[in-house]
């Protein structure tokens, strides 16, 4: 079957297709023919050697996909071939076919496409997951979404929107800004042409933020804490900016706000029925049209590197997504 490989770290140009044997499923095990891939800028960064897991080589990029069964190992008897399902294996997706644990399988219902369960599992997940179970977030607060043009900043605001929240979109540029106004943003901010804490001040009328989510870091992590409201959840998603920012905790302190670790992944593993019942409500949500699942562009398997390049560019409006 055809693979997208990584034989050595380094950047997506180093990515190679290539013919490698299939595999059979083994004892609680799954194959899936794989129709639809969803990238995520971790991707990135296992290929560089740099994320905190790091896959034996050679490996295939692409941490979830959607799909078909195909064959079913031993002792499986929840699932049947021909199911559609989606999957979050955390790599090894950029292929024609592959085999994952019976358990790591989502069922897709009708009505969700597979571009669209293979790009709503780790940026709707996750976000999901950092808005209901860590910050609790409420109908009627503010939630502040940081670099809200990209893959989990869209599904930060579409949750955010359909959970009942005022929401404020914050990115870097007009066009990243137009692009989360359609998905469901009230306000927005461009933090490349004004002070990040003096703009959410203003457009909170001086009263803060409930809730920030944030998948960027870098430079925007204080000023975006300091305009934190009383006993506000400041969410720590990710490093997209690419540094690791340093809080002052004082600022914690005077606030008497929460800063919250949002470790999906993990998650994921510790309360598996928690993080279905809340993929059981993403999917419902798509259904019924308040999550799109918003996708950048869609490459054919051949043009992986150029989709993860996308990626390592930052220039990703939504979701980038490969089909096999």
């Amino acid at each position: 079957m055809k693979a997208i490989l990584c034989r050595k770290l380094g950047g997506p140009e180093t990515l190679e297709l290539a013919e490698i044997d299939a595999r059979k499923p083994g004892p609680g095990e799954v194959l899936v023919r794989v129709a639809v891939v969803g990238l995520n800028f971790f991707d990135t960064l296992m290929l560089a050697g740099k994320y905190q897991f790091r896959p034996e080589l050679p490996f295939s990029p692409g941490a979830e996909c959607a799909g078909r069964i195909e064959a079913i190992g031993e002792g499986v008897t929840q699932w049947r071939v021909g199911d559609r399902v989606a999957s979050f294996p955390g790599h090894g997706c950029c292929r024609e076919e592959i085999v994952v644990r019976a358990d790591r399988l989502l069922r897709v219902p009708e009505g969700v496409s597979d571009e669209q369960a293979a790009g709503l599992i780790v940026t709707y997940g996750t976000s999901l997951h950092a808005l209901k179970n860590r910050a609790r977030l409420k109908a009627g607060e503010t939630l502040a979404v940081l670099g809200a043009a990209g893959g989990v900043g869209i599904a930060a605001v579409e949750i955010g929107h359909a959970m009942g929240a005022r929401v404020i979109a914050c990115a870097s540029s007009p066009e990243k800004l137009a692009l989360a106004a359609e998905h469901g943003a009230d306000l927005t901010l461009d933090y490349a042409a004004c002070d990040l804490k003096e703009g959410l001040r203003e457009l909170t009328k001086g009263r803060g933020v409930d809730v920030i989510y944030d998948p960027v870091g870098g430079d925007l992590a204080e000023p975006a804490l300091r305009v934190i409201a009383w006993q506000g959840r400041y969410l720590v998603v990710g490093f997209a900016a690419g540094s690791i920012p340093k809080i002052p905790l004082n600022l914690a302190l005077l606030k008497g706000c929460d800063i919250q670790g949002v470790f999906w992944g993990s998650f994921v593993e510790r309360e598996p029925a928690t993080h279905r019942a809340n993929m059981d409500q993403i999917f419902a949500w798509t259904k019924e049209g308040k999550l799109s699942a918003h996708a950048h562009g869609v490459f054919p398997l051949s043009e992986t590197a150029a989709a993860l390049g996308v990626l390592a560019r930052r220039e990703a409006k939504g979701k980038v997504l490969v089909k096999v």
